[in-house]
């Protein structure tokens, strides 16, 4: 798996935007702010990666490039959390361990666990803070715990060849050291997330438990933005709307992933953006339009 990163690569694709290439059919109406707000973000570099899909009959609603290799950051979590939840379901798995954090373990960025005093939490315990706060110290903790190879089978389990977990969480990736956290593609991350809002990820229970924890996510800055929901709580709903989504954030990413519900319609989404994020413009300029996306989403929902 790569990131495509030369530059006449991204010059074709931006070029395949503004040409409109997506699907869609009669909803690519719908989808019309989206799809400007990614193209006018294409045009000005940013590498763009999205795929929306009816959760009902997995039709595709909305895809521009949806099969690319992309950064997704902390995405690739939901892999880790998916092979817990496993191991949780397993008699024979000490599922009411509790788990020692070491100085192996640490790195800055996201998460709470760095900040409090307990010194070991229950396994259930850390994967509630992956999927509320995206913790990192959690993560490697977690990583250390299963192993990295189990994640990756599982990851192969699932038939997944585009999106993997590929390292620990790191403060600084050396030459020696996956160049990102994890990658993806909009096309595969919307049927992991469709599989997991149907109970179809290894078990019921256990897609159960993921979405439970990912229920908890905190961080509504992307394409959730547009939905008008409490960050810190909107598990069981607001006017109608039930939100379940795992963001990755880092140097030059952002990237979301989730299943929306609502009154008339529900939708499994992913949208990944790469940029060059060298001023506070660009940034906000790739967080306006996932919002954009998230508010066509939204009204087709509702």
């Amino acid at each position: 798996m790569s990131i495509p990163a030369m530059e006449s690569e991204r010059r074709a694709r931006h070029t395949s935007i503004r040409a409109g290439r997506h699907t869609g059919g009669e909803n690519q109406d719908n989808f019309a702010r989206g799809f400007t707000a990614l193209g006018e973000l294409a045009i000005n570099g940013v590498q763009v990666s999205a795929r929306a899909v009816d959760l009902s009959n997995g039709k595709v609603l909305f895809s521009v490039d949806d099969h690319v290799v992309m950064p997704t950051a902390s995405i690739g979590k939901v892999l880790l959390l998916v092979e817990v939840a496993a191991r949780l379901a397993d008699p024979a798995f000490n599922a009411f361990a509790i788990l020692d954090r070491n100085s192996g373990d640490y790195v800055g960025d996201s998460g709470i666990w760095q900040h409090l005093q307990a010194p070991a939490l229950p396994i259930a315990d850390l994967a509630a803070l992956i999927g509320a706060t995206s913790d990192n110290l959690a993560t490697n903790v977690l990583i250390r715990t299963v192993g990295l190879e189990a994640v990756r089978a599982r990851t192969e389990s699932l038939g997944l060849k585009r999106t993997a977990l590929l390292d620990l969480v790191r403060d600084h990736r050396g030459p020696d050291d996956a160049p990102q956290l994890s990658i993806g593609s909009a096309n595969e991350l919307t049927w992991l997330f469709s599989a997991l809002a149907r109970g179809e990820i290894v078990s019921k229970e256990v897609s159960q438990r993921v979405i439970g924890w990912l229920s908890l996510n905190t961080d509504l800055s992307m394409v959730a933005n547009a939905f008008g929901l409490d960050p810190l709580a909107h598990r069981t709903g607001d006017h109608g709307i039930l939100l379940v989504n795992k963001t990755g954030t880092d140097a030059g990413v952002r990237a979301d992933a989730g299943v929306l519900r609502g009154p008339r319609a529900a939708v499994s989404y992913a949208v990944s953006m790469y940029f060059a994020d060298t001023n506070l413009t660009a940034r906000l300029a790739v967080l306006d339009g996932m919002r954009q996306v998230g508010l066509d989403l939204l009204e087709y929902v509702h």
